[in-house]
């Protein structure tokens, strides 16, 4: 029977009996330790620095504060760092905004929390020896994007939208985003116009769709 060595990782989840739960199952799994947990982007940063792990098992969403550094962003700068462990970033949210700013971010693998116990271990075993470890359903979002790529919109454009997905007034936007009303009425011409819509409700409904936003 083959034999695994232990792999050291770390937990990012802001959810206390979630975290405790994957920590759990991974405890009372052969050839897992869990050797620290992180309720948030910052905590990982400093755990990352203080405890050496093979890989980091990272939420997206860390928080609903705009200052509030998320997963992404935090594996960007874990895999900036030299012999920085790989990162398995396991989460609810599939879109492919989601999955794109995780890959880009330097993940090894993305999955699904509904993915059964035998998925997840299989999973951090490919990711921490660096190989690719994508859900079935998450390839199988990238592969549709590869076969019908959509009008990509700005950063700022996509700044906007989420606002409005917000249920933001162009006041409340511009506001927010530090621009002039007649900026904010400017970007939501071209979004209507590149996703082919013709109002705000079209717009939020039909970037869902894309999985341009949650």
């Amino acid at each position: 029977m083959d034999s695994f060595p232990t792999l050291r990782l770390l937990v990012c989840d802001d959810h206390p009996v979630v975290r405790a739960g994957i920590a759990a199952l991974l405890d009372t799994a052969d050839g897992f330790e869990v050797v620290g947990q992180a309720a948030s982007g910052e905590q990982i940063l400093r755990l990352v620095q203080d405890v050496p792990a093979d890989l980091v098992l990272m939420d997206l969403q860390l928080g609903n504060s705009p200052e509030t550094l998320q997963g992404a962003e935090a594996t960007a700068r874990i895999r900036s760092q030299p012999g920085a462990p790989h990162v398995l970033v396991l989460t609810n949210y599939d879109t492919d905004a989601d999955i794109l700013a995780a890959i880009e971010a330097g993940a090894s693998g993305y999955l699904l929390k509904d993915a059964s116990p035998d998925d997840l271990l299989m999973a951090i075993r490919k990711a921490a020896a660096g190989e690719s470890a994508l859900a079935p359903t998450v390839t199988s979002r990238l592969m549709e994007r590869v076969r019908m790529p959509v009008t990509k919109l700005s950063p700022r454009e996509l700044d906007v939208l989420h606002q409005v997905a917000m249920g933001h007034s162009n006041a409340a936007i511009a506001r927010e985003l530090f621009l002039s009303e007649t900026t904010v009425k400017s970007h939501l011409v071209h979004v209507f116009d590149k996703l082919d819509v013709r109002s705000r409700t079209e717009a939020v409904v039909r970037a869902r769709e894309l999985g341009i936003i949650r």
